[in-house]
């Protein structure tokens, strides 16, 4: 028996993330600076760096399996029709990248927050937290209403900041008859 996917939604339109800046403003008090893919260049360097930092943060991932070859990653999260620099949100701290929010704008009319992950010697600081502020901040700037995402039911700890969030159950997908 298959794995039963956490997923889940935020209604952008509803969402007001007033209560949630004291977590920005004391990222950015401790030096944590936070910019996008498209501020830094979406060159090839920083696109090995981003693999580098997505996969070391997806290690500890319930249920993640083997991560993709860089290749694979290239193909399937880069060179694709939803991948926009400025829908990657990198911490840094120290000049060093320590975390990341990819999120794209789908098809079929609603963002999807393809990854959020802190290096491990800098989680519990806010910034997965931080991040996914400013990754609902891009969404809402491409006007969906809907910011989705899904989670292995082991991930407690993103499940529970989603939550937190406002996030709510979202529905799997139906097949179109």
């Amino acid at each position: 028996m298959g794995v039963e996917w956490v997923r889940l939604k935020l209604d952008l339109d509803a969402f007001d993330g007033a209560r949630f800046e004291p977590y920005l403003r004391r990222c950015r008090q401790a030096g944590v600076e936070f910019t996008t893919m498209a501020a830094v260049g979406d060159a090839a360097r920083n696109r090995r760096a981003l693999y580098d930092l997505n996969r070391t943060c997806s290690a500890d991932i319930p249920g993640r399996g083997e991560f993709y070859t860089f290749d694979e990653y290239l193909a399937q999260r880069i060179e694709t029709p939803t991948y926009d620099p400025r829908g990657v949100v990198l911490a840094v701290d120290g000049g060093s990248w320590v975390g990341m929010a990819a999120t794209s704008i789908r098809p079929e009319g609603h963002a999807f927050s393809e990854m959020t992950g802190v290096l491990a010697g800098h989680r519990g600081r806010g910034l997965s937290l931080a991040m996914k502020l400013l990754a609902i901040d891009y969404a809402r700037s491409a006007g969906v209403r809907w910011l989705r995402t899904l989670h292995h039911p082991g991930n407690a700890p993103a499940i529970g900041m989603n939550r937190r969030l406002g996030f709510v159950d979202d529905a799997p997908p139906t097949a179109m008859a």
